[in-house]
């Protein structure tokens, strides 16, 4: 979330403060004052028609409209409420324009942040948005009635300051170019969201159907039995005009229907039940996502390029288990997938291999650290593994010269010299306890990850390593890995191009122990978080690079994660009756391209 928030032009801690329309963290911005609507977007697109989208994620059913708080499954496209002070584009990295706010000033000592919120910007129940609104939203989302990440993520913003009923000013811990940003980047809802008729209002993490009330382009019109739900573009819509929002929102309703598993939900896009399906899952994009749709032209498939950093997917080891608490045991593991051998097999070659938690991106650390990454880590070495002073970790390889079995030869030796050997017909530590752990993974997600975990499995296992596959329905693995109760998981992070506050939430040693966290592994080591005081603290974007090379460098040595593989292209099925821009964005999403940008064709004469 955090890093999808960065960015405009540039701005400098001296001098006097002043009112800016957008505001970056490195650099300047790509639009000049004045511009009239982002190049990826057509601003004479028409408006009209039903969306109608399928599962965005693993979400198989939604038991609440707040998507702020732990507990629960929030509504696919509770985003289209909401709107904050600032937003980005889609084709620069670390910029965000006003939208909610139509002036930002930064304090000469980068301390504060003053925000001036558009009079005209309203709430779609018609009220006002205020700066005691835009409070009110800060202070919830950062007390213990919110998921924990967003105490995280803005925990170095100190205090809202109302100045007067439409300006705020937020005062920060600490000097950091992101703060501004992630300031401009706080979901902002009414205070009446909740409110019942007597006054008294309804607890935050308790609100559940209850309609949001956000400034947003769309509502809620109807839902059904947690597994429909169509929103409605508001014709009340304060933001028509702006520049940010010029082209985009198309769509007269958005509906999504809920799918029980991959198989359901791609059968239903070939018969017609919905308009666009993002594939990712390699395997069904060449063998199944065809049929006489797509031989007729009714449907057509198109790989569309991206620029994204392609963030961390692989199996995540819980390492508060006492099982994966040696890093020699992880890096056993990490032996032990043949990725070749799965590229080949089950995905037709469509992946490369990842082996970094930044790759795609210059963020990725390569070969030995640079001098700025040393400055980092030299006074941190005795707390780090010395390996982290050599090359940069290669995922294993496979192919020729390179074998499965010499990788399972060298994992034999690092599991003996954590204590684990081969006896009784399993691999034991010293207890004679045999290495048994399970991989969790939901039922939506089985049809993909099965194949891949049934052949990792059958790698440990002649290491003498059971390896048990389950798979639970969504509801439940989410309240499993929120109380980390998790072996091994598939997951993947999502991307990021500017690293910045939510890399704490993902390995700080304090979110380790917060139930409901990103940090799923549980890293906790002072040296990291060390480096990631030191990816937030960046003044420079030659900082932001040193620092974030030297997190990616000893995360990737301390073996926390059996990285998967990644695509620079976005796999999109859709009818032909919708269209898209001519000029493709940089850094997106599939899934909120299509909501945000793409438009219905207008109906034949």
């Amino acid at each position: 979330m955090a890093g999808a928030l960065l960015g405009s032009i540039g701005f400098v801690f001296s001098g006097a403060a002043f009112g800016v329309y957008a505001i970056a963290q490195y650099g300047e911005p790509k639009y000049p004052p004045g511009f009239q609507h982002f190049d990826y977007v057509n601003p004479d697109a028409p408006r009209g028609g039903t969306l109608v989208l399928a599962n965005p994620n693993r979400l198989t059913s939604f038991d609440k409209f707040n998507p702020f708080t732990m507990r629960g499954n929030p509504a696919p496209g509770l985003g289209l409420m909401f709107e904050s002070l600032t937003t980005g584009s889609l084709d620069e990295v670390a910029t965000v324009y006003g939208l909610l706010a139509d002036d930002i000033q930064v304090a000469p000592d980068g301390l504060s942040a003053t925000f001036h919120i558009n009079p005209r910007a309203r709430f779609s129940n018609g009220d006002p948005v205020t700066a005691e609104d835009v409070r009110f939203s800060f202070e919830t989302l950062k007390s213990p009635q919110a998921a924990p990440q967003y105490s995280v993520y803005f925990g170095q913003i100190a205090r809202a300051v109302v100045i007067d009923p439409l300006t705020i000013r937020f005062d920060f811990k600490a000097r950091t170019r992101e703060m501004p940003l992630l300031a401009g980047g706080i979901p902002v809802f009414s205070r009446k969201w909740g409110m019942k008729p007597d006054g008294t209002r309804i607890p935050f993490d308790q609100l559940a159907f209850q309609q949001p009330i956000g400034s947003g382009p769309y509502v809620i019109e109807h839902y059904d039995n947690g597994r429909t739900i169509t929103y409605r573009r508001n014709p009340s819509y304060w933001g028509d005009r702006l520049p940010v929002r010029v082209g985009t929102y198309n769509y007269e309703r958005i509906n999504y229907k809920l799918y029980s598993d991959n198989i359901a939900r791609l059968e239903a896009f070939k018969a017609g039940e919905y308009d666009v399906l993002v594939e990712n899952i390699a395997r069904s994009w060449v063998r199944r996502d065809i049929g006489k749709r797509f031989d007729s032209g009714e449907l057509i498939k198109r790989e569309f390029p991206h620029h994204n950093g392609s963030g961390m997917q692989g199996f995540f080891m819980n390492v508060r288990r006492p099982l994966f608490k040696d890093v020699r045991v992880r890096q056993a593991l990490d032996l032990a997938l043949d990725f070749e051998w799965l590229n080949r097999q089950l995905f037709f070659n469509q992946y490369k291999r990842t082996d970094s938690f930044f790759v795609n991106t210059e963020l990725q650390a390569k070969g030995r650290p640079s001098e700025g990454e040393l400055a980092l880590l030299t006074p941190l070495r005795a707390q780090l593994d010395p390996a982290v002073f050599g090359e940069m970790t290669t995922q294993p390889d496979t192919d020729p010269p390179g074998s499965l079995r010499a990788n399972l030869i060298k994992a034999r030796q690092l599991l003996a010299d954590a204590g684990w050997t081969y006896r009784d017909g399993a691999l034991r530590n010293a207890k004679g306890e045999p290495f048994v752990f399970e991989i969790l993974d939901d039922t939506g997600g089985g049809a993909s990850m099965e194949p891949v975990a049934a052949a990792f499995a059958r790698n440990l296992q002649k290491l003498g390593i059971t390896a048990n596959f389950r798979t639970v329905d969504y509801a439940l693995i989410q309240k499993r890995l929120d109380a980390f109760e998790f072996d091994m998981t598939s997951v993947r992070m999502p991307d990021v191009q500017v690293p910045g506050t939510e890399q704490v939430s993902r390995f700080g040693s304090k979110s380790a122990d917060e139930q409901g966290s990103d940090n799923l592994s549980g890293v906790k080591s002072p040296a990291v978080d060390k480096i990631l005081q030191a990816v937030v603290s960046a003044q420079t974007r030659e900082q932001l690079v040193d620092a974030t090379h030297a997190l990616d460098r000893v995360l990737m040595h301390g073996y926390y994660v059996v990285p998967h593989w990644y695509s620079a292209k976005h796999r999109v099925a859709y009818r032909n009756t919708l269209a898209y821009p001519a000029t493709l964005p940089l850094y997106y999403t599939a899934d909120d391209w299509v909501t945000s940008t793409w438009w219905f064709k207008p109906a034949a004469k």
